[in-house]
């Protein structure tokens, strides 16, 4: 039987945590599917990362109504992949916070992201027929921005180019929590398919620099503890590392993308073979690394046939 493409198989719902990582700072987190952070001010709620869908977003509004009452004002997006921004209709904020770097990309590539993504992984689309197109931000930023929630002041940040141009943090100092997006991730696979690995270890030394005593990170658990955070930071390096590094080499030496392909997984699957969604990951992210290391700074847009033209070339 043929290897289905992407996550297209994996269609098994996964357990939802609502896990507190700093008072009034919660990560939803469900297995490694996307997670979401919330952030509890004196009179109103921040939520960062939107979910796919309307309906996985009411999810986790569902968790929000558990802890508090207070209404939803700001929705922070790191990034601007589909999976990440496009159930934020359901929230009723007034304000949506992106970079500028990452509306820009919006523009440039998201209804690219949008149709390759629902291709790749449906069951995370449950309820599209609700979104009501791309969702663009109301207030951008391009170093930094600080939002105040009441009293409790959020700070939002560029700290460098990592899982996309655009990334940003989003950085609690009262509690010294951070809410990191894809650039960090726990126990899953790192996608690469539109990212900077040149970039990502410096951007992870940055988050580093804060001395997190939590975070909230892209998938995965919520890392609570300095132990817990700096083994995910290290752990984030060591794929994208891993992952690079063969693909350097065989670009160097003048070889094809299924040479790369070959030796990530040598050099990979031993080591992350069971984080979740890695073999989702890992054709894209072997096709980024052979465009970097040729000198393709800037990722190609995924589409739904650059997808399958991939997948079938790295299948042979």
């Amino acid at each position: 039987m043929a290897k289905a493409f992407a996550s297209q198989g994996d269609m098994a719902d996964k357990k939802i945590s609502f896990t507190q990582v700093g008072e009034g700072l919660y990560a939803f987190t469900a297995e490694g599917d996307p997670n979401t952070g919330v952030i509890i001010g004196d009179e109103s709620v921040m939520i960062v990362e939107a979910q796919a869908t309307p309906r996985l977003a009411r999810k986790v509004i569902e968790c929000v109504r558990s802890v508090t009452d207070k209404p939803i004002s700001h929705v922070v997006l790191t990034h601007y992949h589909a999976v990440r921004v496009l159930g934020a209709s359901a929230y009723g904020a007034r304000e949506i916070i992106m970079s500028d770097v990452s509306r820009a990309q919006v523009a440039e590539r998201g209804q690219e992201d949008w149709d390759s993504e629902f291709g790749r992984f449906p069951r995370l689309f449950q309820g599209h027929d609700e979104i009501p197109g791309l969702t663009w931000p109301t207030t951008t930023f391009s170093d930094s921005m600080t939002v105040y929630l009441g009293k409790r002041r959020v700070d939002i940040m560029h700290l460098g180019r990592a899982h996309t141009a655009g990334d940003a943090v989003i950085w609690v100092p009262d509690q010294e929590v951070m809410f990191t997006g894809d650039i960090v991730e726990y126990h899953s696979a790192c996608y690469c398919g539109d990212g900077h690995f040149s970039d990502w270890a410096d951007t992870l030394s940055n988050i580093a620099a804060f001395e997190p005593r939590a975070i909230a990170p892209g998938r995965g658990d919520a890392l609570v503890g300095e132990e817990m955070v700096a083994q995910a930071l290290e752990n984030t390096a060591d794929f994208v590392r891993s992952t690079y590094k063969p693909v350097e080499r065989v670009v160097a030496r003048g070889g094809s993308l299924k040479e790369a392909w070959d030796a990530v997984r040598e050099a990979c699957d031993p080591k992350f073979a069971d984080y979740a969604i890695y073999e989702h990951c890992l054709p894209f992210n072997v096709a980024r690394a052979y465009d970097e290391a040729r000198g393709i700074d800037t990722p190609r847009i995924w589409t739904a046939e650059r997808d399958r033209e991939m997948w079938d070339a790295l299948q042979g």
